[in-house]
């Protein structure tokens, strides 16, 4: 895990996350990206090609980008390269990487972190949770992974596909659902907020810049619609109560 090669697809705050990380803890690493930008620095950035043919390759595209993005780099990838696939959903990207003829060596994980959350910890990966989902990979390979995963300190998680999409729909998903209804409705902080209310706004504050992946989430997350369906119903139902008390006194 010292000496490798690393890919990065894809050049957005996640990207860049990805970037520090690989520089903190593999410091001698060859790091290469590519990015739809036209950036002409040559050490770090890449044809798309190059950045394929690497030993670790990290799609950090958005979710509804991974199928062409894949598609595009499956003719590249060498035999020995691994995907490392960190999409905020399972199933989908998963069902993508089994589609080819040509076998692609991947390990799905979810870091259940991003540059946000990192910095507000004090730029730690210990006690982070880090979620593994399916992997093709020889047991000799995975071991190597998840071990120097773990080195790190993460909190290792091993999910299923499904159970993991299911979480995340009632879980992440949810935060964003209430983190949008508050901007929408233009709710902010005053000078006389409880500590409920700070915590609460925190939340929000963690996730208000993530429409689009909050947008893919609920699209190729088929849990989702669910959990959308059940906030809905309780709002109503919450509502209705508090109606009927006032009306009762």
């Amino acid at each position: 895990m010292k000496n490798l090669s690393i890919g990065i697809i894809g050049y957005g705050d996640f990207g860049k996350f990805i970037h520090h990380l690989a520089d903190t803890l593999l410091p001698k690493s060859i790091v290469r990206i590519s990015s739809r930008t036209n950036i002409t620095d040559n050490e770090t950035f890449f044809p798309f090609e190059e950045v394929c043919a690497c030993d670790l390759v990290f799609p950090c595209v958005p979710i509804r980008h991974f199928k062409e993005t894949m598609e595009k780099a499956v003719q590249y990838l060498s035999d020995e390269t691994i995907v490392f696939e960190v999409n905020s959903v399972k199933l989908h990207p998963i069902k993508i990487l089994e589609s080819f003829e040509t076998r692609i060596n991947y390990i799905a994980t979810h870091p259940m972190f991003g540059p946000y959350s990192y910095k507000k910890v004090g730029n730690t990966l210990e006690g982070l949770r880090f979620v593994i989902s399916e992997s093709n990979l020889s047991p000799q390979l995975y071991e190597k992974i998840t071990s120097f995963l773990e080195q790190q300190k993460l909190s290792i998680i091993k999910l299923d596909a499904d159970t993991h999409d299911r979480y995340l729909a009632e879980s992440l998903f949810l935060t964003h659902l209430v983190a949008q209804s508050i901007i929408d409705s233009k709710y902010a902080r005053t000078p006389i907020d409880t500590k409920s209310f700070e915590f609460l706004m925190d939340a929000v504050e963690s996730v208000q810049h993530d429409t689009e992946l909050f947008k893919d989430i609920f699209r190729y997350n088929p849990h989702c619609s669910e959990v959308l369906k059940k906030y809905k119903n309780s709002l109503h139902s919450v509502s209705k109560k508090l109606e009927e008390h006032c009306h009762n006194l």
